[in-house]
């Protein structure tokens, strides 16, 4: 039976997710967070589908075997291949999977201008074409798609600024931008660490979208819809708990969770 008071699951490879995890955290104060950041498998974008598949499987294990009401998959690349097995098996558990891809797509087509949507993502995302297929969905939008692998290590490493980095993003970046495009579909939860050096190589002319913002509201319609928030009556009642956890090194993870989420991570368990 799920209880209002449980937690929301979120988890990623790694440190993306917890993007997500900050904008539920903003947008539904009184909801506890579980967050598993599956840092000894990271990065999932540069492996096969179906092992990323189980591997995003058995995060979500851990998670429901914590009692979660809900499952967020805060990244692109386990939400381009897990989700349609994740809702199959925890479907029967009555525990809904929200996934951050489709609250990107609606975005984008919503911002852009001109129709022409550019994404960057991982490499198995981006192979997968989940993105491009889901914007193709919308007439008269042209999509320009581009892996980007080297920015998850970036943040892995805690490196959000620098020449090195502004290299790569150029790199990357600069035909995208030369293609046209007047929005961005920031297709890994990694990506919004490095929005800083990712707007200055596209220019103030071109939308950032990030599905984190987008992703909050959808859990928020979700347990709203299923009576399931854990609002305050007025009575003080509502002591929303926070809980992160990483299956490989826990004192890395402690210090970048820390510098990229805030105050909310007092430690890391390891899992």
């Amino acid at each position: 039976m799920i209880v209002n008071n449980a937690p929301i699951g979120i988890f990623d490879s790694g440190l993306g997710g917890l993007t997500v995890a900050r904008s539920i955290i903003d947008q539904l104060p009184g909801e506890s967070v579980t967050y598993i950041g599956d840092t000894a498998n990271s990065p999932y974008g540069t492996k096969p589908v179906e092992r990323v598949k189980e591997l995003s499987l058995s995060v979500m294990d851990k998670l429901v075997d914590r009692g979660v009401k809900m499952l967020v998959i805060a990244c692109n690349t386990a939400s381009a291949t897990a989700v349609f097995a994740a809702r199959s098996k925890y479907d029967e558990l009555g525990i809904p999977v929200l996934e951050v891809i489709s609250p990107a797509v609606h975005r984008a087509v919503s911002a852009t201008r001109n129709g022409h949507i550019g994404v960057i993502a991982t490499h198995t995302t981006i192979e997968t074409g989940t993105y491009q297929r889901a914007l193709h969905a919308y007439q008269q939008v042209q999509v320009s798609a581009k892996a980007c692998p080297a920015f998850v290590e970036f943040v892995e490493r805690g490196i959000t600024s620098g020449p090195e980095l502004l290299a790569v993003a150029r790199e990357y970046l600069e035909p995208i931008r030369d293609a046209g495009v007047d929005t961005l579909v920031l297709g890994c939860t990694h990506y919004p660490l490095l929005s800083g050096v990712i707007s200055y190589v596209m220019g103030p002319e071109v939308t950032l979208v990030s599905s984190a913002e987008e992703t909050a509201h959808d859990v928020y319609r979700q347990l709203l819809d299923k009576d399931w928030l854990n609002t305050d009556d007025g009575t003080d009642t509502v002591n929303p708990r926070y809980q992160f956890l990483a299956t490989g090194d826990t004192q890395t993870f402690t210090r970048l969770a820390r510098r990229f989420l805030g105050p909310e991570v007092t430690a890391v368990e390891r899992v």
